[in-house]
């Protein structure tokens, strides 16, 4: 079965990629994000009021959002190599 037809797949495209303070790689669901703070850190608020603080500022998580965003609404799912949609 291909990536494409997976139930990890379909949860994987909803990703994006961020940076914990501890320098661990974490991908969170862009679609469950509600807030997005710097106090100075980033804290990341989820929709369950999950709090994740990361590396990243808050302009390169609001793009990575558009990015995927763009790809969800551009319909541009043709490739099956999840390398093709990491930000």
């Amino acid at each position: 079965m291909s990536r494409m037809g997976s139930p990890v797949w379909a949860a994987q495209i909803n990703m994006i990629d961020v940076t914990l303070l501890n320098n661990r790689k974490m991908v969170i669901n862009a679609e469950l994000i509600e807030v997005i703070e710097e106090t100075p850190d980033t804290i990341i608020t989820l929709t369950s009021e999950r709090k994740i603080i990361v590396r990243e500022k808050s302009d390169e998580i609001i793009s990575r959002v558009i990015s995927y965003r763009r790809r969800i609404y551009n319909n541009n799912f043709s490739t099956t190599n999840w390398e093709d949609y990491k930000n």
